[in-house]
């Protein structure tokens, strides 16, 4: 064998089977994927000061109720479409949703201009797990993971607003 041969076998030797075993590693990784929007099924979306969650959404019913700026409850049909529970996934898989730890809670005891912090509830469900984080505003973890729980909130609570928007015109 001349050296050249020995090199190409050698290389060959080394790259076919690791190239083999990550495809697949990675293809059985993919297919098991937990959070699949293939497999999506609802969102509950529940807020309100301290123990109190009195605004609810749940995407599977279309309930949604909130308290409105005049302290009374808004009770209303809203269904959200595809294209926007699929963004809401994907902002939650960006956000790393699926890695957030299940109680992300600080000093309950704490008011806020005489009012308790907000609480949040937020859950996922598909059809082999769902994913379910409760958020509370006085939450002193780590600055990454509040910060990441209220963009989820913001963009939650955007979507609610325009479908709304759009169901009223």
């Amino acid at each position: 064998m001349s050296d050249r041969s020995k090199k190409i076998f050698l290389f060959l030797c080394i790259t076919v089977p690791f190239l083999a075993y990550c495809i697949y590693y990675y293809s059985h990784m993919i297919k098991n994927a937990p959070y699949k929007f293939s497999e999506f099924q609802s969102i509950v979306f529940e807020y309100g000061p301290g123990d109190s969650l009195v605004n609810k959404y749940n995407s599977k019913t279309g309930d949604y109720e909130y308290m409105n700026t005049r302290d009374s409850v808004v009770k209303m049909h809203l269904h959200l479409n595809k294209d926007e529970l699929l963004y809401l996934h994907r902002k939650a898989a960006d956000l790393g949703f699926w890695d957030f730890p299940a109680v992300e809670m600080g000093d309950t005891t704490l008011k806020r201009k005489g009012t308790k912090p907000p609480r949040y509830l937020i859950e996922f469900n598909y059809k082999r797990k769902s994913k379910k984080v409760i958020f509370d505003a006085s939450f002193d973890g780590d600055p990454k993971l509040r910060d990441a729980n209220e963009q989820l909130i913001k963009e939650i609570e955007k979507v609610l607003s325009d479908a709304e928007g759009k169901q009223k015109n």
